[in-house]
């Protein structure tokens, strides 16, 4: 007989702006907003105070202060929650048997079967006081036998909170909640399950299978299983080396130093697209290169977590520069995106202009209905490799 699962779910309190709260205290008990106050900005992050009033993440900001004309708006620097991120992470993958960082704010811990050594919930008690004693910022845990059902208890008992749900409590700990406490699940579908008088997990626990399938298809299963506290998906572990790349291998050695450089602007739009098609960003850009010997060159950089083509064009190209300087032949490049985390919605819509992102999402709009290859920058449209 398999031990029972000891999932904990690890989420960094208003992430964004406790970082910003550690520099500057005064900020403390205030209405802090993350993001570009201008009236085209996007609320990256804000506190719980400002929540208070209505304001959540992904908001305009126009909206956002219309609903707390009081806040502080600060614009942000992914650089340094990046960091902060790194931080907590290498605090926790030294000290557990399996983790998963799930975005950049929040990690998974498996610590099935541990219990014989030690009391899993004191052992995240005791994680939990460490991270903060570390990084002086607040972190919540949930604990329960799978993914779900412990994210759900620390977005419960957030922020600044602990909260263990054993097997037995499962059920009656999910009845009551609203099913938009339910991870994944979208807001045409609330709408429609509210519209069938579906709004309490307790209403859609009792749903037959075959009408969900019929109503949902394979999504409205896997939405009844988390309802039912089942969820097997597994811990999966974190990796550094995660990662999505492409290379190219000239048709003829060349040094054409502005059709290489056109050829990374095109590889960097493409691994970017796949990256935000799998709602990740990224932390590290790695750019290879090969020369007609074959000898082969390697150089990374860590940056602020993001899928932006520009950032990663700009840190692709500086890569190449200051790698490429024997003025030799080169036979290949590649770029490669690594350190990858779930957190499209996180977007670093803070450094960048909304139109920049607006025009991202139109282009990956295209690039959707017409092929990867629809669109491309004018400078890569004649590269002959």
């Amino acid at each position: 007989m398999s031990a029972e699962k000891q999932i904990i779910h690890m989420d960094q309190d208003a992430f964004f702006v406790s970082v910003e709260v550690k520099k500057d205290s005064s900020l403390v008990g205030k209405p802090v907003i993350i993001g570009g106050s201008s009236d085209r900005g996007v609320v990256a992050s804000c506190s719980y105070e400002a929540r208070k009033f209505g304001v959540h993440s992904a908001m305009s900001s126009r909206m956002a202060k219309m609903l707390c004309p009081h806040a502080i708006f600060i614009r942000g620097n992914m650089d340094e929650y990046s960091k902060a991120s790194h931080e907590i992470t290498d605090i926790l993958k030294d000290r557990v048997p399996l983790i998963e960082k799930a975005s950049i704010d929040e990690h998974y811990i498996d610590m099935t079967g541990m219990d014989r050594f030690h009391s899993t919930e004191k052992y995240a008690h005791e994680l939990r006081a460490l991270v903060m004693r570390e990084t002086g910022l607040p972190i919540s845990f949930g604990l329960s036998v799978n993914k779900t059902v412990s994210k759900m208890a620390t977005n419960e008992c957030k922020p600044n909170g602990e909260l263990n749900i054993i097997q037995p409590e499962v059920q009656n700990f999910l009845n009551p909640l609203s099913i938009r406490k339910i991870p994944g699940l979208g807001e045409k579908t609330f709408v429609k399950l509210s519209d069938m008088g579906i709004k309490k997990i307790y209403t859609l626990a009792q749903v037959h299978p075959e009408q969900m399938n019929f109503l949902l298809g394979k999504s409205g299963l896997s939405l009844l299983q988390k309802a039912r506290g089942i969820d097997n998906s597994p811990v999966i572990p974190y990796s550094e080396q995660k990662s999505i790349g492409t290379q190219c291998t000239f048709n003829a050695d060349s040094i054409n130093i502005e059709m290489i450089n056109n050829l990374l602007v095109a590889q960097v739009m493409d691994v970017a697209f796949q990256l935000r098609e799998k709602k990740k960003l990224t932390a590290c850009v790695t750019v290879t290169i090969r020369y007609a010997n074959f000898e082969t060159e390697t150089r990374q950089m860590a940056i602020g977590y993001t899928s932006l083509d520009t950032v990663l064009i700009a840190a692709a190209k500086d890569l190449f520069k200051k790698m490429y300087n024997r003025r030799m032949l080169l036979r290949l490049v590649g770029v490669r995106l690594s350190n990858l985390v779930s957190g499209f919605e996180q977007i670093d819509l803070y450094s960048e202009s909304q139109e920049q992102y607006s025009l991202v999402q139109a282009l990956d709009k295209i690039r959707r209905r017409f092929g990867q290859d629809a669109v491309t920058r004018a400078a890569v449209m004649d590269i002959k490799l």
